[in-house]
This record gives C-alpha cells, structure tokens and sequence, in this order.
C-alpha cells in the first residue's frame, strides 16, 4: 500500500451528531472517509464502550458506563486464549456499533482510501479502573492482554475495511497518552515505549497514531509509525521545534495529518479561511528553513479538523462549519502546490 498525501481531506473518527444521516454527510464528504463514532446517538458507539468488548474482566453498564473485575478477568481469561483465532470473537459486532456494519455494506471502492479507528491501548488502560480505582494498565497481568487484545481487534477490522478498499487503513486515537510523561502516572513512558513497540510491530501497515494533546512527540515520532495525527492548531508550534525528529518521519515517507480547522463555537470566531491556511503555512516555513522543503511536506500532508468536539450547544452546526472549512483549505493548498 502506497500513501498519498497531497493536502487530502480526513478527520478523527467522533462527531457530535444525533442524527445517523447528518453525521454520514460529514463522513463521507471527506477524500478519505471514516466510519464515525457517535457516543450522542447511542451508549455503544461509544469508542471506550465499542473496543471493550469481549475484553477479560470488563461489563459494560449503559447507560453510566464500563466496570472491571479483576476476578472475573481471571475467570473469563480462558475463554479469550480459547478464542485468539477467531476473528468474530475481536470483530465490532452489530450490537457494539451498527455504524461500523452500515460502513461495511457501503460501496466504498471509489475513494481513495478509507479509514477506521480503534481507541489505543494505553488511553484505554488508563481510563477503565479496577474495583479499587486503579487503571487497569497498571495490573501487570492485565496489560500483557490489553496490548494484544487491542492489536487483534485492529487486524480484524484492517481485514473488514480492505475487503471494501485495498488502501484502507486504522489509525489509534490516544488521546489519554499524554497522560504518561506527567510525574503522577503509575505508568511510566519508558515501560510505555517498549510496550508499544511491540504492539505495532503486531500491526499491519500503514502505521497510525490519532491525538489531540500534546505529549512527548519524541515518544511518537520515534516510533514505527506511517501516519502521525497533530492537532496543529494548538499544538503545531511545539510539535515542529522536534524539527530533525519531523524531518526524519517525513524522509521515511511519513504522512502528517495536520488538524487545522477549528470545532469549537468560541474557537471559530479568531479565524477565517485566509488565517487558517497562513497559520498552517507559517509551521511549513518554519521546517522548511531548517532543510525540510515546503513542497515536499505537501505532498505528505492531509489535512483535518483540530479536533473532535462533543460540547458545543448547537449541536453539529459548529463541527459542519469546520468541515466546509476544511474542504476550502484543501482546495486552497493544493491549487498553490499543483497538487492532484
């Protein structure tokens, strides 16, 4: 599989909406779609809700939320090494996302490429807690699992979405991985690397990795990595001072996912169209003067939304503006760069 950047359209995979039929309009409107996660519509398209299932030691509780049990872990282990070769026991199932099974009966050959998400392995340990309120990333035992459960549920879903397109691919969101560069994590980034390391070489390629904070970006760009998702917005003035870590994960080929355009209502009234492409522009200069050409990054680059947004109050108005947003400074980018 061969990546193509030139400046494409893609987003994160959570929206706002309630309705099924507005959230797939935004999905679809993009080069390269998504199925979206809708947590508003329904307690199991929930992202945290969809990847616990048939994980060891874990019941969901809608609509409040999942439960771990370190007992029932133990108890249920069993029947999970009894399962490790087959697929339907790590596939989305129908009752866990009817999104994901209508994105599947669609006809998606004509895109480019298309895309799925899995919430990662370490946001996920470090959200769900025991019954004492420790995240489950810190039970030795439990994170051997949580890591290979999660790289099997990505190979399955690799397998649904390339028998619908031979260029699809699954990126991890990690929004929570910031979280293990703070002194207070029982879970250190070292421990966290070697774990990770081992997760993605699991893992077909292309490699992706989603976040909308700001972590050690040595951490990820150091990584075995094809797809690195920034919001740029907030974040790309410290995620380009790692300038010769960027200019290595782009000589490799990488493609950076610049999150440009804002979602959130008060957020939206500092820009307009001709700012967000000159903010964009100005990190592109920035790596450009230290060797890296602004043509070049161009062509690696697509383009998204900052972020995803669940708490604006008019609903997916906002979240629709970013979009129409984005498909401008795309057209924008890629009529200055003569990109296809």
């Amino acid at each position: 599989m061969t990546l193509t950047g030139n400046c494409q359209t893609t987003a994160m995979g959570i929206l706002p909406h309630t309705s099924l039929e507005e959230a797939w309009q935004i999905a679809l409107s993009v080069d390269i779609p998504f199925w979206p996660q809708l947590p508003r519509l329904s307690f199991w398209e929930d992202m945290y809700v969809q990847a616990s299932e048939n994980f060891p030691g874990i019941t969901p509780h809608p609509p409040e939320g999942l439960t771990f049990d370190i007992d029932l872990f133990y108890q249920q282990l069993e029947t999970y090494i009894q399962n490790w070769e087959n697929p339907d026991y790590f596939r989305i199932s129908p009752v866990y996302s009817q999104v994901y099974h209508e994105f599947l009966k669609m006809d998606l050959s004509r895109y480019p490429a298309v895309r799925g998400q899995s919430i990662g392995p370490v946001s996920f340990g470090l959200k769900i807690a025991d019954t004492t309120k420790a995240p489950i990333i810190y039970h030795d035992g439990v994170r051997e699992i949580l890591f290979d459960f999660f790289a099997r549920k990505i190979q399955v879903q690799y397998a649904d979405l390339r028998e619908k397109n031979k260029q699809a691919f699954v990126w991890i969101d990690e929004p929570g991985l910031e979280l293990i560069f703070m002194a207070f994590t029982g879970y250190p980034s070292e421990r966290a690397l070697g774990d990770y390391r081992q997760f993605l070489a699991q893992l077909p390629a292309p490699k992706g990795v989603h976040l909308c904070a700001n972590p050690d970006w040595a951490f990820l760009l150091n990584l075995d990595l094809d797809i690195l998702s920034v919001d740029a917005l907030q974040w790309g003035r410290i995620f380009t001072r790692y300038t010769d870590l960027v200019k290595d994960f782009l000589t490799r080929g990488g493609i950076v996912s610049w999150g440009i355009t804002p979602t959130l209502t008060e957020e939206m009234a500092g820009y307009d169209i001709e700012a967000l492409v000159a903010r964009l522009e100005e990190l592109w200069d920035y790596l450009d003067a230290n060797g890296f050409p602004k043509e070049q990054i161009a062509r690696q680059a697509w383009l998204a939304p900052a972020r995803c947004c669940l708490i604006n109050a008019d609903g997916g108005r906002t979240v629709a503006k970013s979009f129409a947003w984005l498909h401008e400074v795309s057209r924008r980018l890629r009529e200055k760069y003569h990109l296809e």
